[in-house]
């Protein structure tokens, strides 16, 4: 019988391999472990968690994640919800977390803060964009703006410290994944802090804009120009004014104006590739693109790009 004959095969390949199920088996067995899901409280929990993934063991890891589902049914207090949500996402169970937060809807304050962060932390990790998109608009409030001031944790470094990245920039990678390329354009222009991270951001706003018009697009990275600039990021303003250059739907009077800008740039910066590259467009410049040119071959000679370390002294 055919469709009996795919259903057991499906549940053969569903089927826990035999080393996992001897490993659920003794740690079942274990009473340690069956006092600590009996027993144990969130931070007991969570810190088994940390050592089960730390350790890879993943049969450990699905019970904890029940016992983290069950542990607290609701109504709990907030701080119970946040805590065990907390507990679920240290397990590696993000549609546990936003089961556990879906239990409460708290008033706009401090605690409805932080309930959205872990919102947001959630469906991050579960690869929810459209979940992570309205928990950040929501943690807006109507000013997106604000969201460039708001670092959440995106990962963790060797030695345990958080990964942080601003929420407005975040935003936008969602949206970006959910196909909205022009919604994530106007969440980055709403960037209003000075320096380099406007910069940027209103670089890749122009990217991200399907039909823009060629003043509009000038005038975001004239923009972006002089907030990188202020800030002495000079390589970003390298990126931009090629970013300047690339666009087909510029005038020959603002081609002429960007390349002139990027020379004497490239000429602040040593920039001897950027300026060959822009030289090579330009007849007139031959004799000054042979003198790149040796330079780009020969990069340890004297005003070459790379400098040779010095030899040090013989020791006695």
């Amino acid at each position: 019988m055919p469709i009996f004959g795919a259903a057991l095969a499906g549940l053969i390949a569903a089927a826990p391999a035999p080393e996992a199920q001897a490993k659920t088996r003794a740690a079942s067995a274990d009473p340690a472990l069956i006092a600590l899901l009996r027993d144990g409280d969130l931070n007991a929990l969570d810190a088994a968690c940390v050592n089960a993934v730390r350790r890879g063991d993943g049969p450990l890891l699905r019970q904890l994640q029940q016992r983290l589902l069950t542990i607290h049914p609701a109504p709990q207090p907030l701080a119970v919800v946040l805590t065990n949500a907390h507990s679920l996402l240290s397990c590696q169970a993000p549609d546990g977390a936003l089961q556990v937060l879906a239990r409460v809807g708290p008033a706009p304050g401090a605690e409805r803060t932080q309930w959205l962060v872990l919102q947001w932390r959630a469906a991050q990790a579960g690869l929810h964009h459209q979940l992570a998109v309205d928990a950040l608009e929501r943690l807006a409030a109507g000013n997106l703006g604000q969201l460039a001031l708001l670092e959440l944790p995106v990962g963790q470094r060797q030695d345990g410290t958080p990964i942080n990245r601003p929420a407005l920039d975040l935003l936008a990678g969602h949206l970006e994944s959910l196909g909205q390329r022009q919604r994530a354009a106007e969440v980055l222009v709403s960037s209003a802090q000075p320096g380099a991270a406007t910069a940027a951001r209103l670089a890749q706003a122009v990217a991200l804009f399907g039909a823009l018009p060629a003043p509009e697009q000038d005038r975001l990275l004239e923009l972006a120009l002089e907030q990188a600039a202020s800030s002495g990021s000079w390589g970003l303003v390298a990126e931009i004014l090629d970013q300047q250059l690339a666009l087909a739907g510029t005038t020959p009077e603002q081609v002429a104006r960007a390349t002139q800008r990027r020379l004497r740039l490239s000429a602040r910066i040593d920039d001897a590739y950027g300026e060959w590259l822009l030289q090579r467009r330009d007849p007139a410049a031959l004799s000054r693109q042979g003198d790149l040119e040796r330079q780009l071959r020969t990069p340890r000679a004297p005003g070459g790009h790379s400098t040779a370390p010095q030899s040090p002294a013989p020791q006695p």
